[in-house]
């Protein structure tokens, strides 16, 4: 059985113009990285589902990506952040949303699926189950990076609620896919939100069906984008629906969903999908996606622009 990973983290207007060599390094680096842990843990026989973990894990780890520590900043100063994680072979699914001071939110998301009777867990009460399982905390000290404090006090002035950053319009949300060598389907995705966001406003990165789906008769699938829309237009079981009731290869169901249905919605940015075939498509309808894949066999595919 072939095997296969994707990853992504974010989507939105990354132009080339805009990025020096030096930032852009930086974020090739840490994709290949993120990739890197979680193809090791397939090449090794390990299970789709490690692999995605450790491959989230990787990206909550690094600054650059809105989710664990490059959080952005609430309205009120602090960070709250989302995951959600499921597997294809039961459809069991695990998610956190609103939680603080979690270093990494996946694998909380995990605990959920794998050692509670629920599916999602919010705010305190994830916080304390979290803690019964012995999930690592931070102090607000290590989720603080000046970066995200400027454009915290940016968002602050003018009023606004920003989608990571607007400058730049990224959508900084993280997510991994992965089919093993036993045909298992998983995904994953992390996210810290809006910047500036108020009233526990939570996107579509914990929703599974929304920003997460996988299921081993068709497809895993991890989002990026304005989560109100994606939740609206249920993307990532949008994307299996087409697959396994109209007969929709991935890749044609995938530009259906992010080029024509999200389009006319008016919703923005992409996902990572693998199929059941170890086939990868990685749509995206902004200008740029931080994403990189790789297959049995096949050398790493790391790729930010659309071009």
């Amino acid at each position: 059985m072939t095997f296969g990973i994707a990853i992504h983290g974010g989507a939105g207007t990354i132009l080339r113009s805009q990025m020096t060599a030096e930032k852009e390094l930086l974020y090739r680096n840490a994709l290949q990285k993120a990739l890197d842990a979680g193809y090791h843990i397939l090449e090794r026989n390990g299970t789709s589902l490690d692999a995605i973990t450790f491959a989230v894990t990787e990206l909550e780890n690094c600054p650059l990506f809105n989710a664990g520590k490059g959080s952005v900043f609430t309205h009120d100063g602090t960070h709250e952040m989302d995951a959600s994680i499921m597997r294809g072979d039961t459809l069991e699914a695990g998610a956190v949303t609103s939680v603080k001071n979690i270093k990494n939110p996946v694998k909380a998301a995990r605990a959920v699926m794998e050692k509670s009777e629920h599916v999602i867990l919010c705010g305190p009460g994830a916080e304390e189950f979290a803690r019964q399982q012995q999930i690592v905390f931070e102090s607000e000290d290590y989720f603080y990076d000046q970066f995200r404090f400027e454009q915290w006090q940016k968002a602050k002035s003018e009023g606004k609620v920003q989608l990571d950053h607007s400058d730049e319009k990224k959508f900084g949300t993280v997510g991994a896919v992965a089919l093993d060598r036993f045909g298992n389907l998983s995904a994953a995705t992390s996210t810290g939100g809006m910047t500036n966001k108020r009233y526990n406003r939570i996107g579509d990165s914990p929703v599974p069906g929304s920003g997460t789906y996988a299921n081993n008769n068709t497809c895993a699938i991890s989002c990026t984008g304005h989560g109100e829309f994606f939740i609206r237009a249920v993307v990532a079981y949008d994307v299996s629906c087409l697959m396994e009731y109209a007969g929709l290869t991935l890749e044609a169901a995938c530009k259906r969903v992010v080029n024509d249905k999200l389009v006319k919605l008016g919703g923005e940015g992409g996902l990572i999908a693998i199929d059941r075939a170890g086939n990868i498509c990685l749509p995206f309808n902004s200008v740029g996606m931080y994403r990189a894949s790789r297959k049995e066999g096949m050398h790493r595919e790391i790729c930010i622009y659309k071009d």
